[in-house]
């Protein structure tokens, strides 16, 4: 079960660089909260599949649920019930707070992810076929 996919973990690094760049330069609105929030589930859906040889729908709804939880977790400010609020690792791990479109980018982000992973799957399908001289 524990594998190491080339191809994901090529994905992973990019969008991990992709999501520090966010975090170290851009400090506005939309694209740190919104974007992080949506390019993070496929960060960590990717490292799952670099990881481990799981179905696409498996790995995509654990990652969600488990975004979903972190956000649940927000909600019930979890880090100030373990004195962790000042702690800054912690936090940005945690995030700071519960915002429902933050739930709307985790899903998006995971209905990208199986969208892609269709396509790519349709055409790795395609790339096996062979045509029938014959015909």
């Amino acid at each position: 079960m524990l594998t190491l996919n080339k191809k994901y973990l090529i994905i992973v690094v990019i969008l991990f660089i992709i999501e520090v760049l966010i975090a170290l330069y851009i400090h506005d609105r939309i694209i740190r909260p919104y974007v992080g929030d949506y390019l993070v589930v496929m960060l960590i859906y990717s490292f799952v599949k670099a990881c481990f040889n799981v179905p696409v729908k498996v790995a995509a709804i654990g990652v969600l649920l488990f975004s979903y939880l972190i956000e649940i977790l927000q909600y019930f400010n979890v880090l100030k019930k373990l004195g962790l609020q000042g702690d800054q690792l912690a936090t940005v791990v945690m995030g700071y707070h519960f915002e429902w479109i933050d739930i709307l980018a985790y899903t998006l982000g995971i209905l990208t992810i199986l969208v892609l992973e269709k396509r790519n799957l349709g055409q790795e399908k395609n790339s096996y076929q062979t045509t029938d001289p014959k015909k």
